[in-house]
């Protein structure tokens, strides 16, 4: 016997914590029409004598994936205690699998621990019935649903008239993920509020996922990746929902959790923001930084080529004086001098020069950037630069321009008593 089930509408709040929706996205209306309903079976009559004579119990209320239930009560119980020993918990943690769906993106994401292992496109709610964010999961699945319609209250057998498709995973209420028979809607906002598939990518999940799996639906215009090559991108996507306005600074604390927001200019992201066509920027490769066993507090960052490292990290690391020459654009240590580069007043100097401002040397292992003292070099190289430091003055650890500063001055031996005493 079939049973239509009409739930009652859900209401959900817009998240509004953390970096998820930091940018100040209004509260939304929920749609007061639901995508669809579903048919699924409730036991027979048969079937409950059955389970009587057999000991085994029935659900009371019909699910719309009954092979997914529990046999038993006690089996259930079983299950959940086989889950709580602290030993076996990291391992089932790092595997257990998420689902992310990214409105502002139009896509879905399964995720297996913190590794993204399927990235799917969807056809969310329109801007008139949005689809919820919130956290969720998976309540129900069904194989080749029915639905019917909450206006005219027809019902449409599974099949290619279907809209549904062949596969219906319930996260609320009638809100549910599901297949469709108009792949073309599929990159669009154009659902009740549903999350409509492609329908080989609904049943790929369909095997892939189980009840209880966690889902996560956000709306997020800026995304920010870590590629398995340490390389950092971005996105920012259209404000299909007119739900969240970016700033410069908005993206620039995206790209600062990744350690690259100095690498890219305020005038690269304000073009960025006004194209928001959704089209990967890739920034550069960041590593963790390790300088003679000690992590630093920012990162070594790898960007067209050229390995840049954070200066004053270094200095303080191997208690080298710093200093900063505004005009020649140097950095000027107690060790020596060499070329420096102001990124968004973050100092930077570049791997080839840290033997000679810091005695340091580095490379990539086991995906962090690993510095150690470099062996002695020859006396000459120090003698025969252009620009000396007066070693016995202390550098403040911050940029500064020459005209402020007279200790820890580079001095030039050629010029006069007078250039020297100017100011």
């Amino acid at each position: 016997m079939l049973k239509n089930i009409c739930a009652g509408l859900m209401s959900a709040a817009l998240l509004t914590g953390g970096l998820t929706t930091y940018a100040g996205a209004e509260p939304v209306h929920v749609p007061t029409l639901a995508d669809m309903s579903v048919q699924v079976k409730e036991p027979t009559v048969q079937e409950q004598r059955l389970a009587q004579e057999t000991g085994k119990a029935v659900a009371s209320a019909p699910v719309a994936h009954v092979a997914e239930q529990p046999a038993t009560a006690t089996t259930a119980a079983a299950e959940v205690k086989k889950a709580e020993p602290a030993a076996a918990e990291p391992e089932k943690k790092s595997l257990e699998k998420k689902i992310s769906i990214n409105l502002a993106a139009r896509s879905l994401a399964l995720f297996e621990g913190t590794e993204k292992i399927r990235l799917y496109p969807i056809g969310p709610g329109t801007p008139y019935t949005p689809t919820p964010v919130g956290y969720y999961k998976i309540q129900s699945k069904d194989v080749n649903p029915s639905w019917t319609s909450p206006s005219t209250g027809k019902t449409i057998p599974s099949g290619p008239d279907c809209p549904l498709g062949y596969r219906w995973m319930q996260i609320q209420g009638n809100y549910g993920i599901h297949g469709t028979n108009n792949p073309d809607s599929i990159g669009h906002y154009v659902s009740n509020g549903c999350i409509r598939m492609h329908e080989k990518d609904v049943e790929a999940l369909f095997d892939l996922v189980k009840i209880g799996t966690p889902v996560e639906i956000t709306y997020n215009r800026v995304v920010v990746e870590k590629l398995a090559d340490n390389t950092v991108v971005y996105y920012i996507y259209p404000d299909g929902y007119g739900w969240q306005n970016l700033s410069v600074d908005d993206v620039n604390k995206w790209l600062a959790g990744y350690g690259v927001a100095n690498f890219v200019s305020n005038e690269e992201i304000e073009k960025k923001i006004s194209a928001s066509d959704g089209e990967p920027t890739y920034v550069a490769k960041v590593y963790p930084l390790y300088v003679n066993g000690e992590k630093m507090k920012n990162k070594a960052v790898e960007q067209n080529g050229v390995m840049y490292l954070p200066a004053i990290d270094l200095a303080d690391a191997v208690h080298v004086d710093l200093g900063w020459n505004d005009k020649t654009q140097k950095l000027i240590s107690t060790l020596g001098a060499a070329d420096g580069v102001d990124k968004k007043d973050v100092l930077y100097c570049k791997l080839a020069d840290a033997k000679t401002l810091f005695k340091l040397d580095g490379a990539v292992e086991k995906n962090n950037f690993v510095m150690k003292f470099a062996p002695d070099e020859k006396k000459s190289n120090l003698d025969s630069r252009e620009e000396k430091v007066d070693a016995t003055q202390k550098i403040d650890h911050k940029v500064v321009s020459v005209a402020q500063q007279e200790i820890g001055q580079v001095k030039n031996e050629k010029a006069s008593n007078k250039d020297k005493t100017k100011k």
